[in-house]
This record gives structure tokens, sequence and C-alpha cells, in this order.
């Protein structure tokens, strides 16, 4: 059974651009059919503190994949893109990688929760999930994206990157 996911990617290290570009072209390749692309935001860094802003983007994807699968696809890219995972919550990566929604699913599991719990704190991912699914209704907090987004507190800058 076909779903529609929307899967968040970034990148702060490297060519963070190239990073983009190769994550979605094996998202393409292994996940299923991308439908949609955001545009590239560059963001300051959430969590943790780093010269190196990033370039972030969400993609909405019709796939045959269950969650499971689609972490340990999602998880491989990372991998073979050169992705460390360091024991600390949140550092600087080559390409990270997030399952944002999968249909209206609610799942919360040890290592998998979706919808991903920060989303609604994070304008790097409102801003461009907002740009792709503005109407889209947040399974648990019951409002549309640019709802979320018009009352997310996060102040970061997410500016339209333009290379």
């Amino acid at each position: 059974m076909i779903k529609t996911v929307f899967i968040g990617i970034g990148s702060n290290l490297g060519e963070r651009m190239d990073n983009l570009d190769l994550a979605v072209s094996r998202i393409g390749g292994t996940t299923g059919i991308i439908e949609a692309k955001s545009s590239v935001y560059e963001t300051e860094p959430w969590g943790f503190e780093t010269e190196n802003k990033f370039l972030n983007m969400v993609v909405k994807v019709n796939t045959n994949l269950e969650t499971g699968q689609l972490l340990e696809t999602l998880l491989g890219i990372e991998e073979r893109m050169g992705r460390i995972r360091e024991n600390k919550d949140y550092s600087s990566r080559i390409i990270d990688l997030d399952i944002l929604f999968y249909g209206d699913l609610i799942i919360e599991e040890s290592g998998l929760r979706i919808p991903h719990p920060h989303i609604h704190n994070r304008r790097f991912v409102l801003v461009p999930l907002a740009e792709i699914a503005p109407e889209y209704i947040h399974p648990v907090l019951n409002k549309s994206i640019i709802d979320i987004l018009s009352q997310c507190s996060d102040k970061g800058h997410v500016i339209l990157y333009k290379p």
C-alpha cells in the first residue's frame, strides 16, 4: 500500500548543496517516487553551537516501504554518504535524514517516533514543509503545518538559499 511520507534533509559539513542533491537522488532511487521538493534554506544550527550553517529542505515521497524499512533505508543512505553518528544528541553532520510524517501514523517506539517529535519547535523544518504542504494536518496536534509555523516559538533564521 502506497503511503505519503515527508522527509527532512539537512547538511552542514562538506559541499552542503551536493550532499542534499545526492540524498534526494538516493531517496528517489530507493524509497519511492518523489512527488514534491521544497526549496533549500540556509539555517542556523539547532540545539548546539557551530560556525557551520545548515542547508535544509523537505521532500514528499510516495512509498510502499513500511516504517521500519524506510528508516533502515534512510540510515543506510546516511551511512553510505559518510554520516558518523556520535553519542551526543546534536552535532554537525554531512547528511541528516528524518522521517517527519508517514501518512497519518503515530508511532512511539525505541528508535522511531512518527511524527517527528520536534517538528512544531523547528522553523528549519516547518518553513520548507509549509512550502510544499501548508494544509497538511499534523496527526497529533490536529493543526495544519501553516498554523503550526505561525505559532512556532523558534526564532532561528531560515533564509532561502541562493548559491
